[in-house]
């Protein structure tokens, strides 16, 4: 290591007074990847490498010092809506990720088998895209985050247990799944700031599961995850917190202007 920095350190005192050939090799790498186009459609590429302060992170809210000790025990502080709404909240969101959902359209469009795991690979995507957006929502949406994945795994258990699967057989299954949850979650998150072939590959390895020899299935779910993003964007955050409610957009647009703002929740009270 003490070499190499001797050796950067004389090769940077050659260029200080000029461009480096390594910047012009990274330049026209640059310009060439931005103009790279899939035959169908516009390429989206991110030219902007983002840093922690960027502002795609949540806004940290500001707490007291009491509220920074008990959260580093593990215990969550007062938060600007009451606890229990945020978890119906949750639940509701949730709700809508399983039952608002046409997953018999993804299994034709997708070519895939109509079990239990392609269930839960269409459902992990509908409740990822949530949980990036409901991270934006400062502790608040991070709270109701933990719920929606706790509300998440308990369905899954139910489900297997209805449809009679043995118990060692869908421990381990479980097991799996969990696995291949978080994995998901970096490969998604690393996909949705990163152009589209990065994001197309996380897809074929988790929702496809790797069996996907046809790029048209892939550039419509493509397309369907960044217009999902873009539409739960325009959903208000305390709407969000409060009711939990959640639309999506159909697979296959037939109209893509039809893409508007919803009109705003109504709820009382209770959040109910």
């Amino acid at each position: 290591q003490a070499q190499r920095g001797r050796m950067l350190h004389g090769t940077f005192q050659r260029k200080k007074t000029g461009r480096s050939q390594l910047t012009e090799v990274f330049s026209e790498l640059i310009q060439t990847t931005g103009a790279a186009k899939w035959p169908s459609r516009t390429l989206h590429s991110t030219n902007k490498l983002f840093t922690a302060k960027d502002s795609l992170q949540p806004s940290e809210e500001k707490v007291g010092a009491f509220t920074k000790i008990i959260e580093a025990m593990g215990f969550t502080g007062p938060l600007k809506y009451s606890k229990w709404k945020i978890k119906i909240a949750a639940l509701r969101m949730y709700s809508c990720c399983v039952e608002r959902t046409d997953y018999e359209e993804f299994f034709n469009r997708c070519q895939m088998p109509d079990t239990l795991n392609s269930w839960f690979l269409v459902a992990h995507l509908h409740v990822w895209m949530c949980l990036v957006r409901m991270k934006q929502e400062g502790r608040a949406g991070k709270y109701m985050c933990r719920y929606i994945v706790h509300s998440m795994w308990e369905d899954v258990e139910q489900r297997g247990k209805v449809m009679g699967i043995d118990s060692v057989a869908l421990k381990e299954g479980m097991k799996s799944m969990t696995e291949n949850f978080y994995a998901a979650i970096f490969g998604y998150d690393e996909g949705i700031l990163s152009d589209d072939h990065v994001l197309a590959a996380a897809l074929w390895r988790n929702l496809f599961n790797r069996h996907c020899e046809d790029p048209g299935q892939l550039e419509l779910v493509v397309e369907y995850v960044r217009k999902q993003m873009q539409y739960l964007d325009t959903l208000p955050g305390e709407d969000l917190l409060l009711s939990g409610e959640v639309t999506w957009r159909p697979l296959v647009e037939t109209n893509a202007q039809s893409i508007l703002k919803p009109p705003p929740t109504t709820y009382n009270d209770e959040g109910l």
